[in-house]
């Protein structure tokens, strides 16, 4: 993993706060982990309501999942009174995730003065914490201003 310097000393308290207000997160579950710059790890347990009809895991809900990873992941290192915004996402599925829960490790790749390529590694973990590679995320995300 990458070291990289927050140029928000707050940025773990800020990051708590926004997500507070993403009130679709708190609706399915997400839960953030591990916050450090640079690097985010969010986690949803697998409840029926978030399959599809093959009792898989939506799609849509793992790829908001890694989304969200990243977005803070790239959150984590800019500067006070900025935002983040997605400019591009990319979800490669490599197995269903059925039961359990999934956890979305993401990091900065590369940071920029406007734009941060991320990656995240997206797993499920069954109730017998057994850990599966899912889903893997690539992301392009832009800082923007706020009002």
């Amino acid at each position: 993993m990458n070291h990289f310097e927050p140029k928000n000393i707050n940025f773990k308290k800020v990051i708590i706060e926004k997500l507070e207000k993403q009130y679709f997160m708190k609706h399915i579950g997400l839960q953030l982990d591990e916050i450090k710059p640079g690097f985010v790890k969010a986690s949803l347990p697998i409840i029926q309501e978030l399959k599809q009809q093959n009792e898989f895991l939506h799609g849509g809900v793992t790829a908001t999942v890694a989304d969200v990873a990243m977005g803070f992941a790239a959150y984590s290192l800019v500067e006070e009174g900025k935002g983040m915004g997605t400019s591009k996402l990319d979800i490669a599925y490599l197995r269903p995730a059925i039961n359990g829960k999934i956890i979305a490790e993401a990091c900065v790749v590369k940071p920029g003065n406007i734009l941060y390529y991320c990656e995240a590694s997206i797993f499920c973990v069954d109730m017998d914490d057994n850990k599966v590679l899912v889903a893997r995320g690539y992301a392009t995300m832009c800082t923007i201003d706020l009002p």
